[in-house]
């Protein structure tokens, strides 16, 4: 055989093997995660997203997540998960993984929620839009093969309108959010992953009304979550499915043991293209 011949063939099953390689490589930097927000007071909430993850370089170091989700809610008199509208949610994060074990991210996002009257038959009084931007810094410590424990704080700055873009009760608020979350590493085939979290969220407004003022910083909300986490075989797209347990202080729903959460993502992963 001919040894030129010979030479393109190893160079061209060499491309073939760094290919999918990096293919595979990519299919595991790529594997997002959307957590639901807060979808307030509740018995049971249901949360479905759509997200878009891109590589932006070669190396996998930096990427993009882009999704729009909806959130419906039960009425605090049933248990029914989707039973009223709840949030509307578009969302662009870009993440830097800038060191070993080590990202930041920021972001920006638009939502638009109902209010509802806080006594029965529980009507919708009023709409608010909400633009936010936010922050966040992971380190994340391997520990062992299978397990990873990240822990992550954020910062936000969400601002607050009605249906027409007027002042509402709350100007803005600052509002910082810190997480831990294990990670087990389940299967390397269809890189399944399982994942506990738990999260707090403290805070403080500026109102509009009674009067303009600043509210103390404190403690709000604790978010409790399990997720089950694989990729579809032979397709780019990944599935995250979700239990959270969202416990927000001197809510109704906390007597009962806070708003049950069930949530399903569907990402599609898109690998790096050169221009």
């Amino acid at each position: 055989m001919d040894k030129g011949f010979t030479f393109v063939m190893m160079f061209r099953k060499g491309k073939i093997i760094i290919g999918i390689f990096l293919l595979s490589l990519t299919n595991s930097l790529l594997h997002a995660q959307i957590s639901p927000p807060g979808l307030g007071d509740a018995n049971t909430a249901f949360w479905s997203a759509f997200g878009v993850k891109h590589q932006l370089d070669s190396l996998g170091k930096k990427q993009s997540l882009s999704y729009i989700a909806l959130g419906r809610k039960s009425s605090p008199d049933n248990y029914n998960p989707v039973s009223k509208q709840a949030i509307i949610v578009l969302n662009h994060e870009v993440y830097h993984s800038f060191a070993p074990n080590q990202q930041y991210s920021y972001a920006v996002s638009y939502r638009r929620q109902p209010k509802y009257e806080s006594s029965a038959p529980y009507e919708k009084e009023a709409t608010e839009q909400e633009f936010r931007i936010y922050g966040r810094y992971a380190y994340t410590f391997n520990l062992g093969i299978k397990w990873k424990l990240k822990n992550t704080i954020r910062q936000e700055f969400r601002k607050f309108f009605d249906a027409d873009f007027r002042k509402t009760e709350e100007n803005f608020q600052l509002r910082t959010r810190i997480k831990s979350q294990l990670t087990y590493n389940l299967s390397n085939k269809n890189n399944q992953k399982l994942a506990l979290s738990a999260e707090g969220l403290f805070s403080t407004s500026y109102l509009n009304e009674p009067e303009q003022k600043w509210t103390s910083f404190g403690y709000r909300e604790m978010r409790i979550g399990v997720y089950y986490m694989f990729s579809i075989p032979n397709s780019p797209f990944s599935i995250d499915i979700e239990y959270v347990n969202n416990l927000i202080r001197n809510s109704r729903s906390i007597k009962k043991g806070g708003v049950h959460y069930l949530a399903a993502d569907l990402i599609w992963n898109l690998p790096f293209k050169h221009k």
